[in-house]
This record gives structure tokens, C-alpha cells and sequence, in this order.
């Protein structure tokens, strides 16, 4: 994939960017620079390779310290509408902002 000044200029719009000629040039440039090595890695056949779990453990054992998902908070639901100014079946009810 690469892209052609044409979709420069319409990404500069949409972002609401104003390119001069030299910027808009760069810019290609360095997209289809990016587009190029996304290319690349793609090319590589990665069957039968498993994901990293950190980027170091290809090098040296990485331990992950994971702790357990566990609740520690108690459930405070109540406590902390009370000082809401309108509650419903413990939903903060708001104005309608649109129509």
C-alpha cells in the first residue's frame, strides 16, 4: 500500500492541517516509509511462533509479577450517591443533553 499526494491533502484536511508543498512532500514520504516496514513485517512467516510475554524475554527468563484479581474494595455504591442530587435503582440519573 502507499499513498499518493492526493491522499496527503485529504488526510491535511481531515485533520484539519495546513501542508505547504515541502511539508506535504515529507509527509508522504514518511507514510509510505511507515507502509513499507508494516510491508516487511508482514513478509515474515511467523508460524509456530508464540507471543512474548515481555519484550526482554527473548534475551534473559523474564518472572511476570501479576498479582490475583481479586476485589479488595467493598461495595460503597450507596455511600457514594447519597450525595447525589437524583438516584434510580442505584443509577445516577442526568439531564438529557440530546434530543
Amino acid at each position: 500500500m502507499s499513498l499518493n499526494p492526493q491522499d496527503i491533502s485529504r488526510i491535511a484536511n481531515l485533520a484539519r492541517l495546513q501542508l505547504s508543498s515541502d511539508e506535504s512532500e515529507r509527509m508522504l514520504a514518511q507514510i509510505n516509509g511507515f507502509f513499507a516496514i508494516v510491508e516487511k513485517m508482514r513478509a515474515v512467516d511467523t508460524t509456530g511462533i508464540e507471543p512474548l510475554t515481555h519484550p526482554v524475554a527473548t534475551v534473559q527468563d523474564v518472572a511476570l509479577r501479576l498479582r490475583e484479581d481479586v476485589a479488595t474494595e467493598t461495595n460503597q455504591r450507596e455511600d457514594n450517591q447519597r450525595s447525589a442530587p437524583a438516584v434510580e435503582r442505584g443509577l445516577f440519573l442526568v439531564p438529557k443533553v440530546i434530543e
